[in-house]
């Protein structure tokens, strides 16, 4: 398929999973599938964020994919993540927990592709109408932070329906049977993230990916993010205590969000979930990852997933 004039081989955008969980190593590969792999640059200093661009453009080989990167609108370095990315001539910026009007004119002329994610009809409307090349439908059952208490299966039909731009369904595609309902609805492709987490070349510990694997149906629990937005995550000693409200206050704040309750430190916390502290960390994910049985290459992964969404 094609967004404008880049040709995407597999439909398949890699989640973009801070802090660090979706970097270089993930992206590529992703992108030598021929999907789109993608960088999240969120609360990470400028220069890490545009060496691990630059690592994973030298380890992209094959041709027919597309390297992204996935930035929070909430995010305190948002623009200096988008000035990064124009520079490194990414094919594409995704961005999400928030809406962004000035993107849509920095990106413009650069030859970046711009994708917000985005929850309801009015605001893929306003999105095609600003300049977006393509969006991405997140629902309620997706994982980290939320637009909509809806699940993807419920507004992203008539999203799909409502836009002539290409539009990818994100929340609840975990297994291929998953992306095959998602592709009935008339997307042009899907974004999964959860999927991506449990694989070889994702970047965080093997006990983060072992929580997914070993999850059971109903172990993900909705929270209230310190970035004020509604949030997905796996039940953990640290989750719980978030949600009976106790004084979990930061000792130290390095100001990531531009906005923050500062009820808890939600990055440090999700650093410490990809570093598999079971008692001190968040575990993100979506509402269907208890479906993940088992830790796949990210090869294997497009070998299941492949025939059902390429038309």
């Amino acid at each position: 398929m094609r967004i404008g004039d880049l040709n995407i081989e597999v439909p398949i955008i890699q989640g973009g999973m801070g802090i660090r969980a979706s970097m270089s190593r993930l992206a590529s590969a992703v992108a030598n599938q021929g999907g789109v792999g993608v960088i999240s640059g969120t609360a990470i200093p400028a220069d890490e964020f545009r060496d691990e661009i630059r690592k994973a453009r030298k380890m992209i080989v094959e041709k027919g994919g597309a390297l992204g990167v996935n930035i929070m609108v909430a995010a305190s370095n948002f623009a200096e993540a988008v000035k990064v990315s124009i520079e490194e001539k990414v094919d594409m910026i995704i961005c999400g927990a928030g809406f962004s009007r000035d993107i849509f004119e920095t990106v413009k002329g650069t030859g970046v592709k711009i994708v917000p994610i985005v929850s309801s009809l009015k605001l893929a409307k306003i999105a095609e109408k600003l300049g977006a090349d393509a969006i991405v439908v997140e629902g309620g059952n997706a994982g980290g932070h939320l637009g909509t208490e809806k699940d993807s299966w419920d507004i992203v039909e008539e999203i799909a329906n409502g836009v002539s731009i290409p539009v990818f369904g994100a929340g609840g595609v975990i297994t291929p049977e998953d992306a095959e309902r998602m592709m009935s609805l008339g997307v042009a492709g899907v974004q999964m993230g959860s999927r991506f987490i449990a694989t070889e070349e994702c970047e965080v510990s093997q006990e983060f990916k072992e929580v997914y694997v070993k999850s059971k149906e109903g172990d993900v629990v909705q929270i209230m993010s310190s970035a004020g937005l509604p949030a997905n995550a796996i039940v953990s000693p640290y989750v719980k205590r978030v949600i009976n409200e106790e004084k979990l206050t930061p000792k130290k704040c390095t100001s990531c969000l531009k906005k923050c309750s500062r009820k808890f430190c939600v990055k440090d916390s999700l650093i410490k979930g990809h570093e598999g502290n079971s008692e001190e960390g968040i575990f993100f994910a979506g509402k269907d990852a208890w479906k993940i049985n088992e830790i796949l290459t990210v090869k294997e992964v497009f070998d299941l997933f492949k025939d059902k969404v390429v038309k």
